[in-house]
């Protein structure tokens, strides 16, 4: 065959593959979410997502401890309280249970970089994100409680802030709550373009979030939509945002795509728990290699144009980053 043109050449060798890959992965962009109670000495997995935890605030260093030895540098924080009510007050509590957590983390493991989750749904008695007036979210009388939010999380050692509530105007509220009391440097990484999803289901069981009524479709976006995302994200630039957001991951990579190629900031990806329990479920059940599933995943939404990924499968990910399977 008289052929100029031969693809195959530049994948013969291992070594020539990597040399050549066009998706580079590194562990520094990892974040780690996890979940943490009230009470002592709990570490208890998650029945919907097998290999994840909830832990008490007493537990949690040794769990940071295996985070940083694994070489995820960051972690995201969800609380769980045992007190809830309509304006969800322990979010911002000082003794809440976030802010309990962060400043034992801080302490005990101070090398992870601690992001906190910025929301209300584990913390209202209804479930949803934000204040209620009958059965409808009041967008404006939330932004006022998610600016008190994040500011006591700050105030506990939080490290960056990233909402997670999708109220239109939250992050002018705490770009100006954090700015008016002396935290202009610390970032926002919003939850931009975050669709009302039913991958959400795991997480909704781990952290006791569900909706008592209704369903969130009037703030999280609609899956059908692909321009509004974009708009959502330059709404939330313009605002102050730092870093932005797509969630889920894996069914919107074509977001996260469109967003590179626009936007002038980091853009996350959240692979969110019903993706973590589809893999391990069908692992579970002998019909794919989790570990080559894994790499294939994460590999996918960092081609998509992804910076940084928040997965339950960061500490999985950044050793096949280092034994150089992926990456």
């Amino acid at each position: 065959m008289d052929l100029i043109q031969r693809s195959r050449r530049l994948r013969t060798t291992p070594v020539l593959r990597k040399m050549v890959r066009e998706t580079r992965m590194d562990a520094s962009s990892l974040i780690y979410p996890m979940f943490v109670k009230e009470g002592k000495g709990i570490k208890e997995e998650i029945p919907t997502m097998p290999g994840q935890f909830r832990y008490s605030v007493d537990e949690l260093p040794k769990a940071l401890e295996e985070v940083a030895a694994a070489g995820v540098p960051s972690v995201m924080l969800f609380g769980i309280p045992d007190h809830k009510d309509a304006c969800g007050s322990n979010a911002w509590a000082e003794d809440g249970i976030v802010q309990k957590a962060l400043r034992k983390a801080k302490e005990a493991v101070p090398e992870l970089y601690y992001i906190a989750d910025t929301c209300m749904c584990e913390y209202t008695s209804h479930g949803h994100c934000g204040i209620l007036d009958g059965q409808y979210v009041d967008n404006d009388k939330t932004l006022e409680h998610l600016a008190k939010i994040a500011l006591s999380q700050v105030q506990a050692g939080a490290d960056m802030i990233a909402p997670s509530d999708m109220m239109d105007g939250r992050i002018k509220a705490i770009r100006t709550m954090l700015d008016q009391n002396g935290h202009v440097t610390v970032p926002i990484m919003s939850y931009a373009a975050k669709y009302a999803s039913a991958f959400y289901g795991p997480f909704r069981d781990a952290a006791g979030s569900a909706p008592s009524f209704g369903d969130r479709k009037s703030y999280q976006m609609d899956y059908h939509n692909r321009k509004e995302a974009l708009k959502e994200i330059h709404q939330d630039i313009e605002e102050g945002a730092d870093i932005i957001m797509v969630k889920p991951a894996l069914s919107y990579l074509d977001i996260i795509r469109e967003a590179a190629d626009v936007i002038d900031r980091p853009i996350a990806a959240y692979s969110v728990s019903g993706e973590y329990a589809m893999i391990k479920a069908a692992a579970k059940a002998g019909y794919m290699d989790e570990d080559s599933i894994i790499c294939e995943t994460a590999t996918s939404i960092y081609r998509a144009g992804t910076d940084i990924l928040l997965t339950y499968y960061a500490k999985e990910i950044a050793r096949f980053i280092q034994e150089g399977r992926i990456g």
